[in-house]
């Protein structure tokens, strides 16, 4: 899992946990809490937007990058195949050292 995958994870545990504080808090009264739960709720609907923004951004990076793999194994299919053959071989050289 890269570090982008991680971060957009962890936020949404973050965005989950915030709203079942929200949710459990739900039937305090008092000018402050409200206030509180107010801000908090507005900042969550930010937050989630830009949660949804860096996944969609992450997702076509991906598939930017997994269109232009495609490609170059379509335009130079030996090379792709030698490529594929060394790494194999270099993982078993590793593999085989221990």
């Amino acid at each position: 899992m890269s570090s982008k995958q991680k971060i957009v994870s962890d936020m949404k545990v973050v965005v989950s946990d915030a709203e079942e504080i929200l949710r459990a808090t739900a039937g305090v009264a008092g000018e402050k809490i409200g206030d509180l739960r107010e801000r908090i709720s507005d900042r969550l609907r930010d937050a989630k937007v830009r949660l949804a923004d860096a996944e969609a951004a992450l997702v076509d990076r991906t598939k930017a990058a997994a269109r232009a793999t495609d490609d170059y194994v379509h335009d130079k299919p030996w090379q792709a195949v030698g490529i594929a053959a060394g790494i194999g071989f270099l993982i078993g050289v590793i593999i085989g050292r221990r």
